[in-house]
């Protein structure tokens, strides 16, 4: 799996939503970080991490 650090999660996952991204689930908030995950054109899984 590959892992993004990324800034202001919640803006990045609508915007690649519109795009016709696959979000794989929600955003879950951690004391450590922000995290989700998508699925690219390949079928690889993407995550991504908003410290």
């Amino acid at each position: 799996m590959i892992n993004y650090r990324v800034q202001n999660i919640e803006a990045l996952v609508n915007k690649l939503k519109e795009n016709g991204v696959t979000v794989l689930d929600e955003i879950v908030a951690y004391d450590f970080g922000k995290f989700v995950h998508i699925m690219d054109a390949e079928g690889n899984k993407i995550e991504l991490w908003e410290p």
